[in-house]
Order: C-alpha cells, then sequence, then structure tokens
C-alpha cells in the first residue's frame, strides 16, 4: 500500500478519533449551544462533500451518455437513501435514542449506549465506502478523480467526523461512563470507515464500470444522514440561528477544500 493510499484511508480515522479525544479535556457534557453548532457544521461539510466529490464526478463519469447522464447518479442516489432507509428500520434512529435518557438502571444505559454506537457506526459505512471509491477511481487512472480530489473528500469527511465523535463521546461520558470508555466507542464507531475503503479498494477492477452509481449511491446515503439526523439535531430545541451558520460555515469550508485540492 503506498503511503499516499495510507494517508488518505486514515484521514478520516484521525478526525473521529480526535473529535472522541475531547472527553479527556473537556465537560462531561456539551453545551446546547455546541451540540447544534456541530451538527449543523457536519451536515455543511456533508452536503457539500455530496455534491462537489461525488455527484458531479458521478455525473462526469456518465459524459458518454449525452443527455442522460444523470441517470446513474439519480439511480445510485436513491440505492443510497433507501439503504440508510432500510438500516434505520433495523437499528434506531440516534435522535430516538438521545431521547430516551430517562430511563433509568445501568443495562438499560449500556444497552442504549450500544446501540447509540452502532447506529452512528452503520452510518459511517457510507462514509467509508465514498472514500474508498473515489481512492479506487484515482488508483485505477479516471479521468475525472485526481489524489488531490480524493484527499479533498478524505479530508472533508475528518472535519465532519471530529465533531460527530465529539458528539459520540461527550454524552457517553455524561451518562456515566468512563472517560476510556467514552473515548474508545467513539473511535470504534470510526473504524468502519477505513475498513470499508479498503474492502472497496480490493474489489477496484470491478468497481471501475460502477463507478456513477458507487459515488452516487455514497452521496445518495451520507444526504439521508445529513437530513435524518443531523438537520433535526441542529435546530431541535433551540439554537437553530448557530445551526444555519454553522452549517454554512461546513459547507464552504468543504466547498473550497473540493475546488482548491481538486
Amino acid at each position: 500500500m503506498s503511503p499516499e493510499l495510507l494517508l488518505g484511508l486514515l484521514i478520516p480515522l484521525a478526525g473521529t478519533t480526535l473529535g472522541s479525544a475531547c472527553v479527556f479535556f473537556m465537560k462531561d457534557k456539551l453545551s446546547p449551544l455546541v451540540e447544534k453548532s456541530l451538527a449543523g457544521f457536519a451536515a455543511g461539510v456533508m452536503v457539500a462533500a455530496s455534491i462537489w466529490s461525488l455527484l458531479q464526478p458521478a455525473m462526469d463519469e456518465s459524459a458518454a451518455l449525452g443527455k442522460l447522464a444523470f441517470v446513474p447518479a439519480v439511480v445510485g442516489f436513491w440505492a443510497g437513501t433507501l439503504f440508510l432507509l432500510l438500516l434505520d428500520e433495523v437499528i434506531p434512529h440516534l435522535h430516538a435514542l438521545e431521547g430516551e435518557g430517562h430511563m433509568e438502571g445501568p443495562q438499560t444505559r449500556l444497552a442504549r449506549t450500544t446501540l447509540m454506537v452502532l447506529a452512528v457506526t452503520l452510518h459511517n459505512i457510507p462514509e467509508g465506502m465514498a472514500v474508498g471509491v473515489v481512492f479506487a477511481g484515482w488508483l485505477t487512472g479516471s479521468s475525472t478523480i485526481s489524489f488531490t480530489g480524493a484527499l479533498a473528500l478524505a479530508l472533508g469527511i475528518a472535519i465532519q467526523n471530529f465533531p460527530e465523535g465529539a458528539i459520540i463521546s461527550m454524552p457517553l461520558r455524561a451518562e456515566g461512563a468512563s472517560k476510556c470508555r467514552a473515548f474508545l466507542d467513539g473511535f470504534a464507531s470510526g473504524i468502519v470507515e477505513p475498513i470499508g475503503a479498503l474492502l472497496t479498494i480490493a474489489f477496484a477492477q470491478h468497481v471501475v464500470p460502477l463507478l456513477p452509481y458507487l459515488l452516487s449511491f455514497a452521496a445518495g446515503a451520507m444526504m439521508y444522514v445529513v437530513v435524518e439526523e443531523l438537520v433535526p439535531e441542529m435546530g431541535d430545541e433551540g439554537h437553530s440561528n448557530a445551526g444555519v451558520l454553522a452549517f454554512a460555515l461546513g459547507f464552504t469550508v468543504m466547498m473550497a477544500l473540493d475546488v482548491a485540492l481538486g
């Protein structure tokens, strides 16, 4: 594995790790204002990444279809959306889990904690897949995906993962988990990303013909997470202005990264 590829795969996990490490030097519980701002920032990054790093390259890859170049992007986007919808039927919604904080008992809290980490871990699958797809495209010589473009997506997801790691570890600490346990649970939720990326790259030769569909699949899944999880959280119980401003900041940061590095 080349150093460039290793760097690209580990950058998103580094974002989750640093965010989870906030539990060691911050208060046991994030303020509502900070939570809404972090959720808004993460949502902005994911929306921009979905558009410029995934959907636009998907349509560029389908340019030979002419006016029908949008078809693979539409099909893949819907497939990704429905995939996450299916996951949410199996795994409880993250904001629904957060609303069950009134439940008592160590076993109940442990079960809730496990479900929360599992929910976030499963929602990280499309992010790891997105990184794997763009790096697979770069490795196989795709004319529409450069190393710097793939690196921009990895950096954007890492930026998005930082607040996500904090949003996982800090509430776990507030519920009574040790700092080490809260950190490790947050870290574990991000491990699936490099694993998913590696599995995607392992099948790179088979991925190339499906690249437009896979890129847009990842975009659809990421957009589902934004609309279903992050947007309700950034506007819940006030502080909506902070969430909206943080969304705009995250969106422009990711847009600038993609254009500057792409």
